[in-house]
Protein backbone atom coordinates (compact mmCIF):
# COMPACT_ATOMS: atom_id res chain seq x y z
CA UNK A 1 0.00 0.00 0.00
CA UNK A 2 1.42 3.36 -1.00
CA UNK A 3 1.56 6.24 1.48
CA UNK A 4 -0.97 8.14 -0.68
CA UNK A 5 -3.40 5.21 -0.66
CA UNK A 6 -3.02 4.86 3.09
CA UNK A 7 -3.67 8.59 3.60
CA UNK A 8 -6.84 8.40 1.47
CA UNK A 9 -8.09 5.37 3.42
CA UNK A 10 -7.32 6.97 6.77
CA UNK A 11 -9.24 10.11 5.73
CA UNK A 12 -12.17 7.92 4.64
CA UNK A 13 -12.01 6.14 8.01
CA UNK A 14 -12.37 9.43 9.89
CA UNK A 15 -15.60 10.22 8.04
CA UNK A 16 -16.94 6.67 8.40
CA UNK A 17 -16.39 6.82 12.16
CA UNK A 18 -18.42 10.05 12.26
CA UNK A 19 -21.28 7.94 10.82
CA UNK A 20 -20.82 5.44 13.69
CA UNK A 21 -19.16 2.74 11.61
CA UNK A 22 -15.99 1.11 12.95
CA UNK A 23 -13.02 1.70 10.65
CA UNK A 24 -9.46 0.51 11.23
CA UNK A 25 -6.40 0.12 9.04
CA UNK A 26 -5.10 -3.35 8.20
CA UNK A 27 -2.29 -4.41 5.92
CA UNK A 28 -4.91 -5.05 3.21
CA UNK A 29 -6.80 -1.76 3.53
CA UNK A 30 -9.46 -0.10 5.65
CA UNK A 31 -11.64 -2.61 7.52
CA UNK A 32 -15.12 -1.19 7.99
CA UNK A 33 -17.73 -2.75 10.29
CA UNK A 34 -21.34 -1.72 10.87
CA UNK A 35 -21.86 -2.53 14.58
CA UNK A 36 -25.56 -1.54 14.43
CA UNK A 37 -26.55 -4.46 12.18
CA UNK A 38 -26.32 -8.22 12.68
CA UNK A 39 -24.28 -9.87 9.92
CA UNK A 40 -24.99 -13.00 7.94
CA UNK A 41 -21.53 -14.50 8.09
CA UNK A 42 -20.06 -12.76 11.11
CA UNK A 43 -21.19 -10.72 14.07
CA UNK A 44 -21.69 -7.61 11.92
CA UNK A 45 -21.50 -6.76 8.20
CA UNK A 46 -17.98 -5.71 7.23
CA UNK A 47 -15.64 -5.23 4.30
CA UNK A 48 -12.06 -4.19 3.60
CA UNK A 49 -11.82 -1.12 1.37
CA UNK A 50 -8.78 -0.47 -0.79
CA UNK A 51 -7.56 2.26 -3.14
CA UNK A 52 -6.33 1.43 -6.62
CA UNK A 53 -6.21 2.90 -10.09
CA UNK A 54 -9.35 2.43 -12.15
CA UNK A 55 -8.33 1.95 -15.76
CA UNK A 56 -11.86 2.73 -17.04
CA UNK A 57 -11.45 6.21 -15.51
CA UNK A 58 -8.08 7.11 -16.92
CA UNK A 59 -6.17 5.46 -14.09
CA UNK A 60 -7.61 7.76 -11.39
CA UNK A 61 -7.58 6.53 -7.80
CA UNK A 62 -10.84 4.87 -6.68
CA UNK A 63 -12.07 3.13 -3.55
CA UNK A 64 -12.86 -0.57 -4.13
CA UNK A 65 -14.58 -3.30 -2.11
CA UNK A 66 -12.73 -6.48 -1.20
CA UNK A 67 -14.52 -8.05 -4.20
CA UNK A 68 -12.82 -5.44 -6.42
CA UNK A 69 -16.06 -3.59 -7.14
CA UNK A 70 -15.55 0.15 -7.56
CA UNK A 71 -17.22 2.30 -4.91
CA UNK A 72 -16.33 5.91 -5.77
CA UNK A 73 -13.48 8.02 -7.01
CA UNK A 74 -11.06 8.59 -4.11
CA UNK A 75 -11.66 12.35 -4.33
CA UNK A 76 -15.39 11.77 -3.66
CA UNK A 77 -15.27 10.72 -0.02
CA UNK A 78 -18.93 11.52 0.71
CA UNK A 79 -20.05 9.34 -2.22
CA UNK A 80 -17.82 6.55 -0.92
CA UNK A 81 -19.27 6.85 2.59
CA UNK A 82 -22.84 6.65 1.30
CA UNK A 83 -22.00 3.60 -0.85
CA UNK A 84 -20.24 1.84 2.04
CA UNK A 85 -23.15 2.56 4.39
CA UNK A 86 -25.52 1.05 1.81
CA UNK A 87 -23.21 -1.94 1.37
CA UNK A 88 -23.14 -2.63 5.11
CA UNK A 89 -26.79 -1.91 5.89
CA UNK A 90 -27.59 -5.54 6.59
CA UNK A 91 -30.03 -6.00 3.67
CA UNK A 92 -28.77 -8.99 1.63
CA UNK A 93 -28.21 -8.07 -2.00
CA UNK A 94 -29.18 -4.42 -1.48
CA UNK A 95 -25.90 -2.95 -2.72
CA UNK A 96 -25.58 -4.44 -6.17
Amino acid sequence: MTPESRARLEALGVVLRAYELHASMTEDGLRVVNPAVVGCCGAHPSDVISVRAREEDGGRAWFFTSWRHPIAEAERVVDAVMAIRDLLDGAPGAAQ
